[in-house]
């Protein structure tokens, strides 16, 4: 029989050397994770709203016409500068609203004039049906004195 010896590491021999290179695989899951729970999140197109862009070359609307409808401070009623009686008034609002493209019809009341005149001129509009209708100059009467 053959004497048990026990060998014993050696201390002076070279020891395996540590890994200095980072598991990236860890890392790369948790990136994949959240880059599926942004895709998820994120919200999907659910109403899109056309635009219709300008191009070139004749408009696609026809450019209106305007008239002006003014009443100055002694209450005298102007169609495009040229005063008119509440007669010839209707006419000139009949005749603008049987047109296939209604003009737009621009009131501009002075600061002066009464408020009755301006409330019977708005009345028949409405009656002759014009339905391109605005008020002009408002903003000069913004500050009160």
């Amino acid at each position: 029989m053959m004497p048990h010896t026990v060998t014993r590491p050696n201390l002076y021999a070279p020891r395996p050397r540590p890994m200095g290179e980072m598991n990236v695989t860890p890392f790369i899951d948790v990136l994949l994770v959240l880059l599926i729970m942004v895709i998820l999140a994120t919200p999907m197109k659910a109403d899109i709203t056309p635009v219709d862009l300008p191009v070139a070359g004749k408009p696609k609307h026809p450019v209106l016409e305007s008239n002006a409808l003014t009443i100055d401070a002694n209450d005298r009623i102007a169609w495009n500068g040229h005063p008119v009686s509440q007669a010839e008034l209707r006419d000139l609002l009949a005749a603008a609203s049987e047109r296939p493209v209604q003009p737009v019809l621009r009131f501009e009341p002075a600061a002066g004039a009464s408020y009755d005149t301006s409330a019977r001129t708005i009345a028949l509009i409405r009656e002759e049906g014009a339905e391109g209708f605005t008020f002009v100059g408002n903003e000069k009467y913004r500050d009160f004195p």
